[in-house]
């Protein structure tokens, strides 16, 4: 039964975290435990990796017991009414499709899952259960993403014809996508299924559309068997004098407790070399995507820069929206963002150029992490930008990213409703 708060006099809902990696321990565990227990109580944690739960646990400073499985939480009599899925994207779909099948509503890490058959899955599970799937979509929180869309959303720039968008990975962000299991596409679908699936929701809920079609080239091109030389895992390796992409996982106690010594029991190791033979997603990414609502995008990805953050300028009819964020750079900036709004033909008493400045919020990203987790536990919150992201805004996501990679894979334009011709039911 859930619990009503007496502080807040609101509904203090049961869940399990399935998935103690780096973000369920985080973001899913020890953080929305210090900011909404009066929203959430953690009831269970499952990982097939004990020693892994254990020192999650610790971590979040809970005392909920462990499982090994949905079915183990199960059968010790545990039904939450809330399941946050933070395992491997391959593996959502039937955990998702096990809990909301026990009355469980889900928070899903993005992307939601991986291929078309899982997509439609999901979808068929919660129309069956009358249960909710949330995607955990958190770049649509961040103040500067909240002021785009108000400005799209006010018509500034007239009918948006095009965007440019362009997002740049540094070599320690974007080398540790290489370094695990997000590095076979049997497991991620690839970074242009888990990692733009952040910016193709961006995309579709901008423009509040829906891609049709697209074309994309994608290339391993660094990492993998582009390697000047490789080793098992960094912490073995012979060649870590020399390797500008060695890391040293023993220097982030954190990332060291969590998965280094829990490696003995499933062989996962968080260090593997950036450069193995059998890595087969690209590390660099174009696109091109023609949404529905007659918009063209120019999307890239690039997984090796000096640099992290985007790129996205909107083009209008009246006018262009334009916004270069930094979130990593060899040199100092202030903490804020500073969108550029252009106007073709300004009114009396209007600039040409508008610069508007939204200072960065507390919290991951730049307090999106935090506006999110109020959207979807606290009562009556206002929804007014339409951020909170459910089933088929992932399922949009993902099949934009399966699309390019299929594209990239074939050298052809492939269709959405050729994928999943059911989506838009």
């Amino acid at each position: 039964m859930a619990e009503t708060d007496t502080i807040s006099g609101t509904e203090r809902r049961s869940y399990v975290l399935i998935g103690t990696g780096n973000r369920g321990t985080t973001m899913w565990g020890r953080d929305l435990l210090a900011g909404w227990s009066e929203h959430v109580d953690l009831v269970a944690i499952i990982d097939k990796n004990e020693l892994r739960a254990q020192r999650a646990r610790h971590m979040i400073k809970s005392n909920a017991p462990i499982f090994s499985s949905v079915e183990d939480m199960q059968k010790a009599g545990i039904f939450p009414q809330l399941a946050m899925v933070c395992t491997p994207d391959d593996t959502h779909d039937e955990i998702v499709v096990k809990m909301l099948a026990a009355g469980a509503d889900i928070i899903t890490e993005k992307p939601m899952t991986t291929t078309v058959e899982k997509i439609r899955r999901m979808l068929e599970a919660e129309a069956r259960s009358g249960k909710r799937i949330d995607v955990s979509f958190n770049y649509r929180y961040s103040p500067t993403a909240a002021r785009i869309k108000e400005l799209l959303m006010s018509g500034v720039i007239g009918k948006v014809t095009s965007v440019d968008f362009h997002w740049y990975l540094d070599t320690a962000h974007g080398a540790d996508y290489f370094r695990r299991w997000h590095a076979y596409i049997r497991h991620s679908g690839s970074l242009f299924v888990h990692k733009a699936t952040h910016h193709f929701d961006l995309l579709n809920w901008y423009l509040d559309s829906t891609p049709q079609t697209v074309s994309a080239f994608g290339k391993l091109l660094n990492y993998g068997k582009n390697g000047p030389f490789r080793g098992e895992r960094c912490q073995t390796c012979p060649h870590t004098a020399n390797c500008d992409y060695f890391f040293d996982i023993s220097s982030d106690p954190f990332l060291d407790a969590l998965y280094e010594d829990p490696a003995s029991e499933d062989g996962y190791y968080r260090d593997r070399c950036v450069f193995r033979e059998d890595i087969d997603i690209p590390d660099t990414m174009v696109a091109t995507i023609g949404y529905a609502n007659d918009v063209q995008v120019s999307y890239s990805l690039n997984t090796f820069q000096p640099i992290e953050g985007h790129h996205i300028a909107f083009n209008g009819t009246q006018g262009r929206i334009e916004l270069r964020q930094h979130e990593d750079q060899p040199w100092d900036m202030p903490d804020q963002d500073e969108i550029f709004l252009i106007r073709n033909f300004p009114k009396p008493g209007e600039e040409k150029l508008e610069r508007i400045i939204v200072p960065h919020a507390e919290g991951g990203h730049y307090g999106g992490d935090n506006l999110m987790r109020d959207m979807i536990f606290k009562s009556g919150q206002n929804d007014k930008l339409h951020q909170r992201a459910g089933a088929k805004a992932g399922a949009y996501s993902v099949l934009c990213g399966i699309a390019a990679l299929k594209s990239a894979q074939t050298g052809e334009i492939v269709k959405i409703d050729d994928l999943m011709p059911d989506i838009g039911t």
